[in-house]
């Protein structure tokens, strides 16, 4: 029988595949706490629910739609990133809708990349970051982030070789996996050492609402020049609740999303029409709320009420000031991957080793707040009870 391409080989999809079995394995026999995948598991407002409902209801929502979105949708884009971040956008060509922002990450490198092209990624870092290179026959260059540099790359030590031909960078702060943010000033940096090199900036900036403590995180395309080098990635999974909806867009130089949009108009169709109305009402809504989001206070509870508990049990872990994360460092003996799976074996609670999402992530775990603060409680009580958090091990 004939073997699947080598790209595969690649995919980052084995440890989450035996953290899966492990789970369900583990379930037949006590209460599993999963704290592993970042699903929102909230419903969206009620209001979004409703514009759903009656777009549904309306004549031709089930033709084929624009694969770069709607008009009114590319507007309701370029209105909100006004009025969030005081970026001028031209809804046409600077503006284009997405079935999510990873299904556009792993099209932009067939868009921008030849065989054998460098591109630099943080390590760690989302699996699509590396995965979408390997599908291309991309070559990544891995920028360590590391707590002594407040998990942001350090640029001067990108070799200038490597830098001269690299074809672009993928930047994600507020970040997942690490939680860390990022500030002006540094995308300054960024925009400087893009134009020095000719290489195009990719920013994810996936958890833009997802703040907390009244931080606010900024978009890239904030810094003068930045629009001359790079694009921006957004989301409705996080912010929004509508992870299931599968709608994000991509917003800045429109030379650089075209090539992407190319590609994406061989792929897909477009986003459904009655979901793009409900995006039009989730932006229009958080403007004229005056930036109430409702998600972000969620998850700062969950937040404070976890790293409560725990340092109370004795594992004291920084708080972040943004994403739907917890970027834990493993108490002392233990790799990233025996920490998680001991977590899930004695205690039930499944998180992520921090070696799932590169070399740089070993000594840490990655724990979602997907659970209900009560939910979150009863997790730290098992993992107490466990005696894990006292026990040491040979690496």
């Amino acid at each position: 029988m004939r073997q699947p391409s080598k790209r595969l080989n690649h995919l980052s999809a084995d440890i989450f595949s035996e953290m899966d079995a492990r789970k369900r394995e583990v379930a037949k026999t006590r209460t599993v706490y999963d704290l592993s995948i970042g699903s929102p598991d909230q419903q969206p407002d009620e209001k979004l629910l409703q514009t759903l409902i009656h777009a549904i209801w309306q004549p031709n929502s089930f033709r084929y739609p624009l694969s770069e979105g709607t008009a009114a949708f590319r507007e309701e884009v370029a209105r909100w990133y006004q009025y969030r971040f005081g970026v001028e956008l031209a809804p046409d060509g600077e503006v284009h809708s997405l079935m999510g922002s990873q299904d556009g990450l792993a099209h932009f490198a067939l868009a921008w990349t030849d065989p054998g092209d460098i591109v630099l990624v943080p390590d760690p870092g989302y699996p699509i970051y590396e995965g979408s290179l390997h599908l291309a026959g991309a070559v990544p260059y891995r920028m360590p982030l590391r707590a002594e540099n407040e998990f942001l790359p350090k640029l001067t030590d990108i070799p200038e070789e490597i830098a001269a031909r690299a074809t672009f960078m993928i930047l994600n702060y507020p970040n997942n996996p690490v939680s860390a943010v990022a500030t002006l000033a540094f995308f300054e940096e960024v925009v400087a050492f893009a134009k020095r090199f000719d290489i195009i900036v990719v920013h994810d900036l996936a958890y833009s609402e997802m703040v907390f403590d009244g931080y606010q995180a900024p978009s890239f395309l904030q810094v003068p020049g930045a629009k001359e080098v790079g694009i921006e990635f957004n989301s409705f999974s996080k912010s929004f609740n509508m992870a299931g909806c599968r709608i994000a867009y991509v917003v800045g130089n429109a030379d650089i999303i075209k090539p992407l949009a190319i590609v994406k108009s061989n792929i897909d169709y477009g986003v459904f029409l009655p979901v793009q109305q409900m995006a039009i009402e989730a932006l229009r809504k958080d403007r004229e709320s005056g930036g109430e989001n409702t998600v972000a206070p969620v998850y700062q509870e969950r937040r404070d009420v976890l790293l409560g508990a725990l340092a109370k049990a004795g594992w004291s872990i920084p708080s972040p000031k943004a994403t739907m994360f917890v970027w834990a460092a493993v108490p002392n003996g233990w790799t990233s991957r025996e920490f998680a799976f001991a977590l899930l074996e004695q205690a039930g609670v499944v998180v992520v080793p921090g070696s799932a999402f590169g070399e740089e992530g070993e000594g840490y775990v990655r724990i979602a707040l997907v659970q209900p603060p009560e939910i979150l409680l009863e997790a730290v009580a098992a993992i107490d009870q466990s005696g894990i958090l006292r026990m040491k091990t040979s690496v």
